[in-house]
C-alpha cells in the first residue's frame, strides 16, 4: 500500500473520494430503513471491489449482470444478498450462478423453462417485466422501453405465455422492472402506476418486486420523501418485499479522473493533448454522449483561455469537451474531471495500447491510498 499527497498523483488516475461515497451510502441507507426495502449495488456501474466490504455495512448487497460479477459480489461481499439478471444465461454456467446466486431473475419465459427444475429450492427466480411505458426522453439507447427492446416481458407475451400454461407462474417468485436512467422519483411512481395496472393481477403470487436501477437517489434535487412513499404503499398493499439496485446512486459525484496534459497543438483552435482519452477511460462521454464537467473550467469562451481537450489515441474523434480555464495551459499542468467513479473503470479498455488509470482513494482525512497502478502485462493478457 503507497500513501501520496495530491501532487505525487500518477496520471491518468481514478480517484474515489470515500467520504463523499459514505455520504451516498449513508442516503441509501436512509432509504432502506425508513421505506422497509432492500439497496443493492448494482456492480455494472461500480465494482470497486476493495470499497465492497464498506459497501456492505451500509446496503443488503449486491446485483450482476453476468457470472464473473456474481463471483465478485459473493467474494467480497459474502454475507450479504447477491442477485442477477442477464438477458440470457450460457448452460454451462449456470450450475455455478444458481450456488452464488440468492435471487436470479430470467428475462424470457423460455429461459425459464430451461432452467427451472435446476432452479428448485435452490435460489428465488423472478421474471422481468417490460411495461413499454417511456419516462425518458432522448438516448433510446438506454431505454429498456424503447420500441423492439429486448429488454423484459411484454405483457401481450406475458399473457399469451400464461394462457398457453397456467401452471409457468409455479415457482416464479418475483417481478422485475428496470426502466429508468438517471431519474427521478416521480418517474418511478408514473411507471409503477403502468406496472400495477398491467401486472398486478400476478403480484398476488409472488414474494417481491425488484424496481430496478436509475434512480438517483443521491442526486441533490431527487424526492427522496416521495421514493419512500412508492415503496411502502406497494410493500403495505400486496405485502412484498421490495428492492432497487442503482448503480450510479451508491458511486455519484464520488470519484475524479485527474489527467496531465502532453502537448498543445493548433487547427482552428487550440487543443489541448492528455494522457486520458474518452474512447478508453470514459467512454460514455462518446456514448452518450456528453461533456463532462472539469475542476476550474467553464464553458468555451466564459474564461479567458479556451481550449478542446483531446486524447493521444489516434482515433479522430476522441474528443472529450471544450472548455475555457483563467490561466493558460502548458504541458505538465493537470486537469480534473468530476463524476468519474461510475461507468469508468467497469467499462474501460487499451484501445490503441493505453495505459489503464491507476486507482486512488481518497480518505476522509485527505491522505491518497494508491490501490492499484496497471502496466504492459495488463495490456497484453487481454490479447494472445
Amino acid at each position: 500500500m503507497k500513501w501520496m499527497d495530491q501532487t505525487e498523483l500518477p496520471t491518468p488516475s481514478y480517484v474515489i473520494d470515500e467520504e463523499k461515497l459514505v455520504q451516498n451510502l449513508t442516503c441509501l441507507k436512509r432509504v432502506e430503513k425508513e421505506a422497509g426495502c432492500h439497496i443493492l449495488l448494482a456492480q455494472k456501474a461500480f465494482s470497486m471491489f476493495c470499497e465492497y466490504p464498506l459497501i456492505g455495512t451500509y446496503l443488503s448487497g449486491t446485483t450482476a449482470s453476468g457470472l464473473y460479477e456474481a463471483r465478485l459480489g459473493k467474494e467480497y461481499m459474502p454475507d450479504r444478498e447477491n442477485h442477477i439478471f442477464s438477458p440470457a444465461y450460457k448452460a454451462e454456467e449456470m450450475e455455478e450462478i444458481i450456488s452464488l446466486c440468492d435471487h436470479i431473475i430470467f428475462n424470457s419465459f423460455s429461459q425459464w423453462r430451461k432452467y427451472r427444475s435446476l432452479c428448485s429450492g435452490r435460489t428465488s427466480p423472478g421474471l422481468r417485466i417490460n411495461p413499454e411505458h417511456s419516462t425518458q426522453k432522448g438516448q433510446e439507447i438506454y431505454d429498456p422501453c424503447a420500441p423492439g427492446s429486448r429488454l423484459g416481458i411484454p405483457i401481450s407475451i406475458f399473457e399469451k405465455e400464461l394462457r398457453a400454461d397456467p401452471d409457468l407462474l409455479g415457482g416464479i417468485e418475483g417481478l422485475h422492472f428496470h426502466t429508468l436512467c438517471e431519474q427521478n422519483s416521480d418517474a418511478l411512481e408514473e411507471t409503477l402506476e403502468v406496472v400495477e395496472e398491467k401486472y398486478g393481477t400476478w403480484f398476488s403470487k409472488i414474494k417481491w418486486l425488484n424496481m430496478g436501477g436509475g434512480h438517483h437517489i443521491t442526486r441533490e434535487d431527487y424526492d427522496i420523501d416521495r421514493l419512500i412513499r412508492c415503496i411502502k404503499r406497494i410493500r403495505e398493499t400486496y405485502g412484498l418485499e421490495v428492492y432497487l439496485e442503482p448503480g450510479e446512486a451508491v458511486a455519484l459525484q464520488a470519484g475524479t479522473l485527474v489527467t496531465e496534459v502532453l502537448d498543445v497543438v493548433e487547427n482552428e483552435s487550440r487543443i489541448l493533448i492528455l494522457d486520458a482519452s474518452a474512447a478508453c477511460h470514459m467512454p460514455d462521454v462518446l456514448e452518450m454522449p456528453y461533456r463532462p464537467e472539469a475542476v476550474g473550467a467553464g464553458k468555451p469562451g466564459e474564461k479567458k483561455y479556451t481550449y478542446r481537450l483531446a486524447s493521444c489515441t489516434c482515433l479522430a474523434g476522441d474528443v472529450i469537451g471544450d472548455y475555457s480555464f483563467d490561466r493558460e495551459l502548458v504541458p505538465g499542468d493537470r486537469i480534473c474531471f468530476l463524476d468519474m467513479a461510475i461507468y469508468s473503470m467497469v467499462k474501460n479498455n487499451t484501445f490503441n495500447g493505453m495505459k489503464l488509470p491507476s486507482i486512488v482513494v481518497k480518505e476522509p482525512g485527505g491522505a491518497y491510498r494508491l490501490i492499484r497502478e496497471f502496466g504492459y502485462e495488463d495490456f497484453k493478457n487481454r490479447l494472445s
